[in-house]
Order: C-alpha cells, then structure tokens, then sequence
C-alpha cells in the first residue's frame, strides 16, 4: 500500500524505490538528491505517523529520523540538508520542532501554541509555519559554526492564511519563495451560496 516510486518526466517506467508494509508519503527530497523524507503511517495495534528516510545512492535500507510513542509528520529538509523541520503531537497538540538530521545536536521547539507545515527559506535563515487557526509565522534561524547549532528568534506574524484545515491528511498549503517574501498558497475561496426557491401551495394539474 502506497508505495514510493520514483518516474521522470518521459515515458521511460517508473522505477519501485521502496515496498514496506506500512503506508508511505514522502515529504521532502534533499536538495543535494540524496535522501528522500517520508512518513510512514501504521494502523495495527492503533493508528501512528513516524518520519523516515532513504538513501537514493548507496544502501537503500531506510532508516527511522524520529519514531517515538507519538505522532510525527511532515518533515522537511534544511537546505543545506543538516536539519530536518516536522511537527509533532508530543506535547498534546501539534507543534513544530527542528532537530539535525543524521549529525549531533539538540531538538528544538520553534512554535509556542501550536504549528503546522513547517517550511523553509532558501537560505536556511528563517523558519515559517502555519498556527492551528491558519496564521502563518516567520522564525528567525540564527546557525552556529558549521551549522551545528540553532538559535530560533522571535516569532513574527505574518498574516491570517485562508488555507482551510491545517491538519488534514494532506501536504502543505503553500510554499515559499526563495528571498521569503512572497508565498503562494492554496486558498479557500468563500462563494455566496445560490439562493433556494420554496414553491408552495402549488396545486396538482386539472385541480
């Protein structure tokens, strides 16, 4: 069930990359095309999200990035592929954290009452996300030596995303530009309803 595949933009096949027995969805792909990012969703004894990842060069085994008690998803890659960006329910709501992916380091929360689908800037420098209630934040990323190290800023709304739900089952809403200035989201659009006519009183034909 839910298979990764990966297929070019021609007619060649696509190529099987992996068959587990839990459902898969990749979520990110390093931008140096080494690793994919996917969560695996497992139903048996009860439903859970976990983030894992594979190699596309080398050993193709994959491997758990974060596998707790708890629901994990939707992670994302630093560009320069040293951190990974993913929310969590850990804490009894979803919250984003960032931690280094396959280095040392420590976890760090980055949303304060809740957050969602967590992205990038391109220059690694600035960390946005989603509240529960649809508002997107910036995060200032300050990296230490070699960027082994992350100091998140304050927290800085932006503006109220009409995005629809935030935790559905779904990827994320919309993504940033590279100088994290201009964002194109997936919006809802709010339509009047057509009017309803109530006919009555309206007799049979030949009464």
């Amino acid at each position: 069930m839910f298979e990764l595949f990966e297929k070019t933009l021609d007619s060649t096949p696509a190529k099987l990359l992996l068959r587990t027995p839990e459902a898969k969805q990749v979520t990110d792909w390093s931008r140096d095309g080494r690793y994919l990012l996917y969560r695996a969703i497992t139903f048996a004894p009860y439903a859970d999200t976990d983030i894992w990842a594979m190699a596309l060069e080398g050993d193709p085994a994959p491997f758990a990035v974060v596998r707790t008690p708890f629901g994990e998803r939707d992670a994302q890659f630093s560009p320069d592929g040293t951190w990974i960006a993913y929310q969590s329910n850990e804490s009894g709501q979803q919250e984003v954290y960032v931690q280094p992916f396959r280095g040392p380091g420590e976890r760090v929360r980055i949303s304060a009452s809740g957050g969602v689908q967590a992205r990038w800037r391109a220059d690694g420098r600035e960390l946005f996300y989603l509240t529960l209630e649809g508002q997107l934040i910036a995060v200032p990323m300050a990296l230490g030596p070699e960027g082994r190290t992350l100091t998140p800023g304050a927290a800085v709304p932006l503006f109220q995303a009409k995005v629809g739900a935030v935790q559905g089952i779904s990827l994320h809403h919309y993504i940033v530009a590279p100088d994290g200035q201009r964002f194109l989201l997936d919006t809802v659009v709010e339509e009047t309803p057509a009017p309803i006519s109530v006919i009555v009183n309206v007799k049979g034909r030949g009464e």
